[in-house]
């Protein structure tokens, strides 16, 4: 169980949110939606425990994240705007290096379905300098079908830039996560169909909704 209490988040001198409060279970995938500028990714890196609120706190199972640093960030897997990736390394060899990190290796058959998955099948073995940015982007995607199928994703706007195969590539990944007991938070856009069960939608400023 992830808890967000009374959440509130101030950036130099404009408050962005306030009173944000929800919960999310394994199993379910939550939502963050809100105008432009609303807040919705430092509420995701406060989430991760990147940044600090303002007001209120950040509960995994019943604990503040801060008390238990180590054990939450080794269950979380946070993709945001920046790719995480090296770029002296190939695909398949950053992928080497995440799910090693993850605490669940992946073998180069899986790195290559992995690859394989979001079109990248044709340059898995090329530096990845020489990939265009929406190539490294389905690269740093492509590691959430390696994870800890009982863990915590943090997506921030996964979906962008993707075509219409990897969107639904990348649905099928998030709704597989969600079945066998792990928790997704994402930001999105775009209008995307995920065949999940449980759904909770955040509106900044608003309660929180289930679909």
């Amino acid at each position: 169980m992830l808890e967000a209490v009374s959440l509130g988040c101030v950036r130099g001198e404009r408050r962005l949110f306030s009173n944000t409060g929800f919960s999310v279970a394994k199993g379910q995938l939550l939502r963050i939606t809100g105008a432009n500028g609303s807040g919705k990714t430092s509420l995701l890196r406060i989430l991760c425990g990147l940044l600090t609120p303002s007001d209120g706190k950040v509960l995994w199972n019943t604990r503040p994240i801060g008390e238990q640093r180590e054990d939450y960030h080794r269950a979380l897997t946070y993709v945001g705007h920046l790719n995480g990736l090296k770029d002296d390394m190939t695909p398949h060899e950053n992928l080497a290096v995440a799910s090693t990190l993850a605490g669940c290796p992946a073998g180069r058959s899986a790195r290559r379905d992995a690859l394989a998955g979001f079109g990248l099948a044709h340059c898995a073995d090329l530096p990845v300098r020489h990939l265009s940015q929406g190539q490294r982007r389905r690269v740093a995607l492509a590691r959430l079908a390696l994870q800890n199928p009982s863990g915590i994703w943090i997506l921030d706007e996964p979906f962008t830039a993707l075509d219409a195969e990897a969107v639904a590539n990348l649905s099928r990944i998030i709704a597989a996560h969600a079945a066998a007991g792990g928790i997704v938070i994402f930001t999105t856009h775009m209008e995307v169909t995920i065949a999940a069960a449980n759904i909770v939608l955040v509106n900044l400023g608003q309660q929180a909704d289930r679909a």
